[in-house]
């Protein structure tokens, strides 16, 4: 278990103090896949580097299975970022070493005998997917398959927690996408905590169970993927939710109501999901917005629909639409 408590982190610049984070509080679970999004700008960077006390914060404590890390010596640091590993959106890996002796480095660093670290890297190889490249250099390499190698880097020291910071912003979004697959396979197999740092909003909807939007330093809004996507609350969300600007108001039947669907890597079917609800249930649906992807036979994003017919054919549409796997439905009765 993860608990931030108030954190807060200040920077001294020439020009006066700078508040990059301000009085933040998130508990994030063993096993989670949990990610942090926001703005260029919002602190990101600066939280991932307070939760491994790169940077140390300025106010509140960060506590890792019930030590607080503020209250460690150095020794005691390095020990826990040896559970507590990151990659990053450049790679970072030794341009002139091979694939396996950059998997090898932090083994070496830990004192590991030279055939048992390359064992282990061997291994790990396997597990990202290239055990073909042990000999490669990253500069021989792909974009994506140079993060596979950062990955089993990070996962050489067998960390309990992975730190993902924009990870796959680099990367195209068919790479993006068997990268989070990646991810998600390590954080099943291995049972490895995963805190994912993006400004797309793709990724945390592809990946994480909960999600906690930040903007200017603060939390604006946190919870389950599906509930803070469906109904954004706060600015920062709703901008993140519809980036293309503000919906405007849009022109409705009399008595028209609104609902909004999330599809968090729901199953495409040959049939549109709301023509096949029009087929089944005879409820008509006025789809006033859509945005949504496939990835695969998976399908993101999210669509507002107008209901008429009063509360009845609501209703009908909510148990049909909720009785989706990976589909999510909330009633909007306020225009965000």
């Amino acid at each position: 278990m993860i608990e931030i408590q108030h954190l807060s982190k200040s920077f001294q610049t020439s020009d006066g103090t700078v508040e990059a984070l301000r009085d933040i509080s998130l508990s994030i679970a063993d096993g989670e896949i949990y990610g942090i999004i926001g703005m260029s700008g919002a602190g990101k960077s600066t939280l991932v580097r307070c939760i491994n006390m790169l940077e140390r914060p300025t106010e509140g404590t960060v506590t890792i299975d019930g030590r607080d890390l503020g209250s460690l010596s150095d020794r005691e640091l390095r020990q826990v970022r040896r559970n507590v590993t990151m990659i990053f959106q450049g790679f970072n890996l030794l341009m002139q070493r091979t694939c396996l002796k950059n998997i090898c480095f932090p083994l070496e660093l830990a004192g590991m005998q030279k055939d048992k670290a390359e064992q282990r890297a061997k291994e790990l190889l396997e597990i990202v997917g290239l055990p073909d490249k042990a000999n490669a250099y990253p500069a021989q390499l792909s974009g994506g398959q140079q993060q596979r190698i950062a990955i089993a880097r990070a996962l050489a020291t067998e960390p309990k927690m992975l730190l993902c910071d924009e990870a796959t912003s680099a990367l195209d979004p068919n790479t993006t996408h068997s990268i989070l697959q990646l991810i998600r396979e390590i954080n099943v197999r291995l049972g490895i905590t995963v805190i994912i740092i993006t400004h797309q909003m793709s990724v945390v909807e592809e990946v994480c169970s909960r999600v906690a939007i930040l903007d200017d330093g603060q939390v604006m809004e946190e919870g389950p993927v599906g509930t803070v996507f469906a109904s954004p609350r706060s600015e920062a969300a709703r901008r993140l939710v519809f980036p293309e600007g503000e919906l405007p108001e849009l022109p409705g039947e009399p008595g028209e109501r609104r609902i909004r669907v999330v599809f968090n890597g729901a199953l495409a079917t040959g049939t549109p999901l709301i023509a096949r609800m029009a087929i089944e249930r005879q409820v008509a649906a006025n789809i006033l917005f859509a945005s949504t992807r496939s990835i695969g036979e998976k399908v993101y994003g999210s669509m507002l629909l107008g209901i008429s017919g009063g509360e009845e054919k609501v209703q009908i549409a909510k148990d049909y639409l909720q009785n989706m796997k990976d589909v999510l439905v909330q009633e909007v009765t306020e225009h965000e």
